[in-house]
């Protein structure tokens, strides 16, 4: 039987980096008694899977893993134990039973959402939120992308699935963005905003962005019609035994469409 879990990471937690979170889940697992699958051989592990990593220092409200289990009792038990023995700063958030032949989480991973903000200090020096507006109402957004061995020229427009400027009680204007991230695509927010700043002959300094992934979507239509869904809706929420993805009333989370 495998489940997926969905966790929220903040405060001091937010600088682990995601190899850190994967042993601290490992030992959390054996801490809150579940009867996790372990690999057979020499050297059994935790069956375990990680949807898209997460840079050191942002916080998320969107992540997920899926461990595979010998057996349960109910999907509230397993995510009461887990929170039981988590830190300041991680918290399990859903748990949910996957269907025979689901994708696992780091396969199903299409589009993340992200809200970003400027630490106060880092704010630029003219009315950005609305030059944000004709930024992404270009026809493209030619970047060059820094890769572990060469730079790629691409066109960031395909890759972001919305962008919009939205002004918070205090006035302060945010930035919320769906972006690419594919194990194909897997587009940073922070190169949107260094693309949008060089579009306006400024640079992006180093830590001037604050960064919160709200959600991490799986794709349950095509690419060229896409249908966003969070990736805990991938599997049978409790109370809907057989229920599918298209049976659900799901909200219109992706701000693109749903069945």
């Amino acid at each position: 039987m495998k489940l997926r879990v969905k966790f929220a990471k903040s405060g001091a937690m937010r600088f682990i980096g995601h190899l850190d979170v994967m042993r601290y889940f490992q030992k959390a697992i054996r801490r809150a008694g579940i009867d996790i699958a372990y690999s057979e051989g020499f050297s059994p592990h935790q069956i375990m899977s990680f949807a898209a990593p997460l840079g050191v220092g942002l916080e998320s409200r969107g992540e997920y893993f899926d461990m595979e289990v010998r057996s349960y009792t109910t999907l509230e038990e397993v995510k009461a134990g887990l929170n039981r023995v988590m830190v300041e700063g991680m918290e399990v958030l859903n748990v949910t039973a996957l269907g025979e032949g689901e994708k696992n989480a780091m396969a199903s991973v299409a589009v993340a959402a992200y809200t970003v903000r400027f630490r106060e200090g880092y704010e630029p020096d003219f009315d950005w939120a609305g030059a944000m507006e004709a930024f992404y109402a270009q026809p493209s957004i030619p970047v060059t992308k820094k890769t572990k061995k060469s730079e790629v020229l691409l066109d960031l427009k395909p890759a972001i699935y919305s962008l919009e400027v939205e002004r918070e009680e205090d006035g302060i204007p945010v930035v919320h963005m769906q972006v690419d991230a594919s194990s194909s695509g897997n587009i940073k927010p922070g190169l949107v905003m260094e693309a949008f700043l060089r579009g306006q002959g400024r640079e992006l300094p180093d830590f001037a962005l604050l960064v919160t992934r709200e959600e991490t979507f799986t794709n349950i239509g095509t690419a060229e019609e896409p249908v966003l869904v969070p990736l805990d809706a991938a599997g049978i929420r409790k109370g809907q035994e057989g229920g599918r993805i298209g049976e659900w009333n799901l909200p219109d989370a992706a701000g693109i469409r749903t069945e």
